[in-house]
């Protein structure tokens, strides 16, 4: 039961965890990185989406100091799209759901948080002002800011999640159990708890 158990946690967590994370980030093919923060200042971009490019997930990536951005329930950057003076998309950006920021360097402090700031699910072919600003939270020293458009990516099935993490509690639930009875059951095969062999003499075995 216990390798039952072990199946149904590897199963929640490559349903619930890794399934989401690898449609966001791998899923489709790349559009471009484009730099929109660097030596202080905030630039726009304008790329050139076709219909064929959709949908159009959008990701940015912060490198910033990491003590600075973790736990962080602020809004750090802000995220808007436009084609033809319409708004096509709109976000806020905390980076606080992420748990293992890349590094840039050994020797260095700041790391690269990724936030998902949406998806564009129809293009209309033209141009895309995307527009990145900072939030209203303090202290964040930025070093870079970089917007990763990626395009056809699949969409991600809202009930995933839900049922990965399902599956991971009613492992860890049977795996648990299976090993306090595990514990149980090995104590009463003790042999100290069994009545000891009979002694020589009378009512005993009869000498060879």
């Amino acid at each position: 039961m216990r390798f039952l158990y072990v199946l149904l946690l590897i199963a929640g967590a490559a349903v619930g965890i890794f399934y989401p994370w690898a449609m966001s980030n791998f899923s489709g093919h790349a559009i471009g990185t484009y730099r929109v923060y660097e030596g202080g200042r905030f630039r726009p971009v304008t790329v050139q989406l076709a219909a064929s490019d959709a949908p159009v997930r959008v990701l940015v990536d912060l490198t910033a100091r990491a003590e600075r951005v973790a736990g962080q329930q602020r809004t750090v950057l802000t995220l808007t799209a436009a084609n033809g003076g319409r708004t096509a998309l709109a976000s806020a950006l905390s980076f606080n759901h992420t748990d293992n920021p890349r590094q840039t360097s050994p020797q260095l402090p700041d790391k690269i948080f990724r936030d998902e700031a949406g998806v564009i699910d129809r293009i209309t072919p033209g141009s895309y002002v995307f527009t990145v600003g900072p939030g209203d939270a303090d202290g964040i020293d930025m070093r870079a800011v970089d917007l990763i458009l990626r395009a056809g990516t699949g969409s991600i099935d809202e009930r995933a999640q839900p049922a990965g993490y399902t599956l991971m509690g009613v492992g860890l639930a049977g795996l648990a159990l299976s090993l306090v009875f595990g514990r149980r059951g090995d104590g009463a095969k003790n042999p100290n708890s069994q009545p000891p062999p009979p002694r020589w003499g009378r009512g005993g075995s009869p000498r060879a």
